[in-house]
């Protein structure tokens, strides 16, 4: 008795068997992925100059006669990293720096600080603007545009937060005073530069900024961008005019860039804002930027808020015994009071 079915005995009369079937190769390939990837040990350090639109411009060799520029890209595994101006970076592929030429960004080095803001304080997605500075410049205008304290203050905390040393550079003083808007700050210990009728600050801010990579902030319209390109001739950073109607500047630098002083240190230019959100911020680190209150709140009892409904606050009878001005605090209150909503 047979088991064969009619097409078993055919195959068979035919010499075929199971060993003869074709097996459909996997589409995809039999090799399994890997999550090892290459120490690429070749790797040339560099700093990220500016960004734009997934190009990076990235000086390699610096401070050394092999000092160029590249154009690179960032490799698959950094898809979910943001690099930033200011970055230090490793890079591989071509470096050679020629027209056409495209390299690729593998590794990014430990950061030592890091400048960030928020769109506004309800919002704890950080944007991160610089990596790696360590002094912040606030520019502020005399006048057209009128300085705005509370936009300083947040400058300053978003600095403390970071690590980075503040200075305030003042510009426009042919058009008024600044004496009593600074008069906000004397208290704290922030250097502050005034630019003299007609003229900027350069001779200044040259000991200031050498050996720093210092990152310029400010109001749209202050005049950031056109102290950029006098303390580094031949920038071409783009300026404009503060609108006569609304008293408020146009944005015109539309990218961060990070340029060489020619009297040594790196500045970065950044575009002018007219907010600055604080909803990343440690509420501990706002303190920081008030350093005048902060000696007075040690004095306070252990929880203190600081804030105007806090039961036995030092900062209340600070400003009942003539120690601190009450608008001083009241701008203190105001600042924690919105990065804490």
């Amino acid at each position: 008795m047979s088991w064969l079915s009619d097409d078993d005995e055919d195959d068979d009369e035919f010499g075929y068997d199971e060993s003869d079937v074709r097996i459909r190769p996997n589409p995809k390939g039999s090799r399994p992925r890997t999550k090892t990837r290459p120490e690429h040990e070749d790797a040339v350090d560099g700093r990220v100059l500016s960004v734009d639109r997934g190009r990076y411009t990235v000086m390699v060799g610096e401070d050394t006669p092999a000092e160029h520029v590249l154009t690179t890209t960032r490799a698959r595994e950094l898809r979910n990293d943001a690099i930033v101006t200011g970055d230090r970076v490793d890079v591989v592929g071509d470096t050679s720096g020629d027209e056409g030429t495209l390299a690729r960004i593998v590794r990014i080095q430990p950061r030592t600080t890091l400048l960030r803001r928020s769109a506004d304080d309800t919002d704890t997605v950080e944007r991160v603007i610089v990596a790696n500075a360590d002094q912040l410049m606030i520019v502020i205008a005399a006048a057209d545009p009128e300085p705005r304290a509370r936009l300083v203050d947040r400058y300053l905390v978003a600095a403390y937060d970071a690590g980075i040393a503040p200075l305030i550079v003042v510009t426009k003083t042919d058009l008024a005073d600044p004496g009593p808007f600074l008069a906000n700050f004397a208290a704290l210990d922030v250097p502050v530069l005034r630019s003299a009728p007609g003229a900027w600050p350069i001779d200044a801010l040259a000991p200031v900024l050498a050996g720093h990579t210092t990152v310029a902030v400010g109001h749209s319209g202050v005049g950031k961008s056109t102290l950029v390109n006098a303390l580094v001739p031949g920038t071409d950073r783009a300026v404009g005019v503060v609108n006569a109607v609304t008293g408020r500047g146009r944005h015109t630098s539309s990218s961060t860039v990070s340029l060489r002083v020619p009297t040594g240190g790196w500045i970065i230019d950044t575009p002018g804002v007219r907010s600055f959100g604080l909803g990343h911020v440690d509420i501990a680190n706002v303190l920081r930027a008030f350093t005048d209150l902060a000696a007075v709140t040690a004095e306070c009892p252990r929880g203190c808020t600081h804030r105007e409904d806090a039961p036995d606050c030092a900062l209340d009878e600070a400003v009942a015994d003539g120690r601190l001005r009450a608008d001083r605090v009241d701008d203190f209150r105001r600042l924690l009071a919105s990065v804490t909503a």
